[in-house]
């Protein structure tokens, strides 16, 4: 059995379509397909469903991706001790949601002044893909809502961010200083696409739903801020967003939502069996920050 067998079956796996999986390896789609059978051969069992349209994993798959992937991360994780021990830079995989958020940026900012010599690589990831790559030692720190991290994802809230709307610039909301969540029951409101931001979803609808009513969801979707805030400015929708990405939205105006007050929770998020001195310097510094610059105090408003 060889690494790179491995590592084409967890692509494999997570691409299920030999095209794309070839791709990203950077190989011909029968090469990768040959190595695959070796790597079942030599298992002597099957790992994959195959059809001329559909590949899946079998049972024995499944149970061996868990394996494969733990494998691939303890390999890379001893590349990067040898290459810290021979005194290479030390990097850390940091993931981000969407660039347009201040939040991990700013913490990266003071981190970077702490360790001039660490190397950070951004990663832009919706919170369950983090989930997936801290598990897999694939990222060291990530950023999110931490109510669905699964067991083996540590966190640390360090933000309460006040949940707002974007309007088109001309609505009839821009008169207001806050927007009562109950009044957003006559707009479509866009909603990100689920399988990057299950989280953040549910708290949009739950929060509706507090204010007695199921949101009217705009049917289509987009990957980012900025072609959420474009379909905005075209005034096809409205999007709740916290306060924290407003900046350079071009066309739209951002609203506090009141009657209820709402406030997003982000947390640092980490695996939780690494205790390396940089991570823990990113949850410090995330602390440190919160407390300086109080995001955690939630003022006590009441609509007016």
């Amino acid at each position: 059995m060889e690494l790179r067998q491995l590592r084409y079956f967890v692509t494999l796996a997570e691409e299920l379509h030999f095209g794309r999986a070839a791709a990203r390896e950077h190989i011909v789609q029968s090469a990768l397909s040959q190595q695959l059978q070796r790597l079942e051969r030599e298992l002597e069992v099957r790992l994959l469903e195959r059809s001329t349209h559909h590949v899946g994993l079998t049972a024995a798959g499944a149970a061996f991706l868990v394996e494969a992937r733990q494998i691939l991360a303890h390999v890379d994780r001893a590349a990067q001790v040898a290459r810290s021990t021979a005194g290479t830079s030390p990097s850390l995989r940091v993931g981000i949601i969407d660039a347009s958020y201040d939040s991990m940026p700013q913490i990266l900012h003071e981190v970077q002044a702490r360790y001039p010599d660490l190397v950070i690589h951004q990663v832009e990831a919706g919170v369950p893909e983090q989930y997936q790559q801290l598990l897999d030692g694939r990222m060291d720190v990530g950023i999110g809502r931490a109510a669905l991290a699964p067991p083996g994802v540590a966190s640390h809230l360090f933000r309460k961010d006040p949940l707002g709307v974007l309007v088109p610039d001309g609505h009839r909301f821009t008169s207001l200083d806050g927007v009562p969540v109950a009044t957003l029951a006559q707009e479509p409101l866009l909603l990100a696409e689920d399988v990057q931001a299950p989280e953040f979803n549910q708290f949009v609808v739950e929060m509706c739903r507090s204010a007695g009513f199921t949101p009217a969801v705009y049917e289509g979707t987009v990957e980012s801020i900025r072609a959420a805030a474009a379909l905005v400015a075209a005034g096809r929708c409205l999007y709740c967003v916290p306060s924290s990405c407003i900046s350079a939205l071009p066309g739209t105006i951002w609203r506090p939502l009141i009657e209820p007050v709402s406030h997003y929770p982000w947390s640092i998020l980490w695996r939780a069996t690494d205790t390396s001195d940089h991570v823990r310097a990113i949850i410090t510094c995330a602390r440190a920050m919160s407390h300086r610059l109080g995001w955690l105090a939630v003022p006590d408003r009441t609509a007016g």
